[in-house]
C-alpha cells in the first residue's frame, strides 16, 4: 500500500475510537441462532438457543438486550426470552453479533461512529453470508449511528482495545490468507488504526487451536484495564495452546501501550476438563470469553473444578460488579461464547 494511495482511503471522523468493553452501554446486541449446520444438527442448535436465551436474560438484569432474528424466529426467541429482550427483525445467516455487528467508535461531546468492516464467514468456512455482512449496517442505522465501511476482514471478536489509543490481535486470524491475502501486517495495521481509531496495535502469534475462527482474541486475551491484559492460561503445559499462550505472554510483557505503560499481564486460569466438539476438535472452553454489562459481568461456567476460580480472578480485575456465571457449553459447540455472541452499544 503506497503512501499515495493510503491517504485517499477515507477513515472515521477524527477524534472517534473503538470504545473498551467496560465502556457504559446503551445496549447490548445479540443475535438469535439460527445455521444449524453451525452446531451439526437441530437438535444441537435448539440447546444452544436455550443457552443463548439464558445469557440474554443474565445481561438483562443489568442494560437493556436487543436480539436479531429472522422473521420465522421471533416467536420462539420471544418466549425463550421471557420478554427480557426487545427484538429486532432482521435477516441473518448466523449468530455471532460480536462478529458481525458494527465496532462502535465514541468521542468528544457525545459523538458517535461505527465501522462495517468487511465479513467473508471466518474465511469462507460457511454460506450463504451475504446477510450478515452487512448487518453491522442495519444495526448502527437503528442505533441513528452513522457507519463507515472499512477495506479490511475482520471480525469483532478479532480485536480487542483499551480505549486508550492500543489494540490487541492475533497474527493467525488478521493475516491469514483466508482473510486479507492480498494484504501485510503493515498494511493490516494501517487499515485498524485508521477505522478503529487506535494508535498501536500489539500483535500476539498464531498456533491456537481455534480453527473455527482462526485464533480469535476474544478467546485468547483482553485487556482489564489500560495497561492490563488478561490471559487464559492452560491448565497443562501438554496441551495445545500452553506454547502460543506462553508466547502471547513473553509478547505482552516486552511491549508498551499507546501511552508507554508497560503491560501487567494477569493469568487467568483456564478450565481442566478437556472437552471436543461434535466434529471432534478441542472444544474452546475459555474463561477470556466474558461479557461486561453495565455493573456486571456474565462469564461463562462449564462445570469445571476452575470455575469458581475464574469468577474470583474476574472478580477482582474488575472490583464492584455483580457476577453472573452462565454454563454454556451447548453454545460452545458452535464454535463460540458469551463474549462472541453479545456486544456492547456503548453510550454517547
Amino acid at each position: 500500500m503506497s503512501r499515495t494511495r493510503d491517504a485517499e482511503i477515507p477513515g472515521p471522523s477524527e477524534g472517534l475510537a473503538m470504545t473498551p468493553d467496560w465502556a457504559e452501554h446503551v445496549r447490548t446486541w445479540m443475535c438469535w441462532p439460527c445455521r444449524s449446520e453451525t452446531w451439526g444438527s437441530d437438535e444441537a442448535m435448539l440447546n444452544a438457543k436455550q443457552v443463548a436465551a439464558r445469557i440474554a436474560r443474565a445481561i438483562s438484569t443489568f442494560e437493556p438486550v436487543v436480539m436479531a432474528a429472522r422473521h420465522e424466529d421471533v416467536p420462539a426467541a420471544k418466549l425463550a426470552t421471557a420478554g427480557k429482550v426487545h427484538l429486532f427483525e432482521t435477516p441473518l445467516d448466523d449468530s455471532w453479533a460480536r462478529d458481525t455487528g458494527p465496532t462502535f467508535l465514541v468521542g468528544s461531546h457525545g459523538r458517535r461512529g461505527a465501522v462495517q468492516w468487511q465479513f467473508n464467514a471466518w474465511g469462507e468456512k460457511y454460506r450463504p453470508y451475504a446477510d450478515d455482512a452487512d448487518l453491522a449496517t442495519r444495526i448502527a442505522e437503528y442505533a441513528e449511528i452513522e457507519v463507515q465501511e472499512a477495506p479490511l476482514i475482520c471480525e469483532g471478536g478479532a480485536i480487542h482495545t483499551d480505549g486508550e489509543g492500543t489494540l490487541i490481535t492475533t497474527e493467525q486470524c488478521l493475516l491469514n490468507p483466508n482473510r486479507n491475502p492480498h494484504l501485510g501486517k503493515e498494511e493490516v495495521e494501517f487499515l485498524l488504526k485508521r477505522y478503529a481509531g487506535i494508535e498501536k496495535v500489539i500483535w500476539l502469534g498464531s498456533g491456537f487451536s481455534d480453527d473455527e475462527t482462526d485464533g480469535h482474541v476474544d478467546n485468547i486475551a483482553c485487556f482489564a484495564a489500560p495497561g492490563r491484559v488478561i490471559v487464559g492460561v492452560p491448565s497443562s503445559s501438554s496441551l495445545p495452546d500452553a506454547p502460543p499462550v506462553k508466547e502471547a505472554i513473553r509478547r505482552l510483557q516486552h511491549e508498551r501501550d499507546a501511552r508507554g505503560r508497560a503491560i501487567e499481564v494477569v493469568e487467568l486460569p483456564q478450565p481442566r476438563r478437556v472437552r471436543f466438539d461434535w466434529r471432534g476438535r478441542i472444544l474452546q472452553t475459555s474463561y477470556v470469553n466474558f461479557y461486561l454489562a453495565n455493573g456486571g459481568i456474565v462469564m461463562p461456567s462449564f462445570d469445571d473444578p476452575n470455575d469458581d476460580k475464574a469468577e474470583a480472578v474476574l472478580a477482582a480485575c474488575f472490583p464492584g460488579r455483580d457476577v453472573l456465571q452462565v454454563e454454556v457449553l451447548d453454545l460452545l459447540q458452535g464454535g463460540g461464547g458469551i463474549h462472541c455472541i453479545s456486544l456492547g452499544e456503548p453510550a454517547a
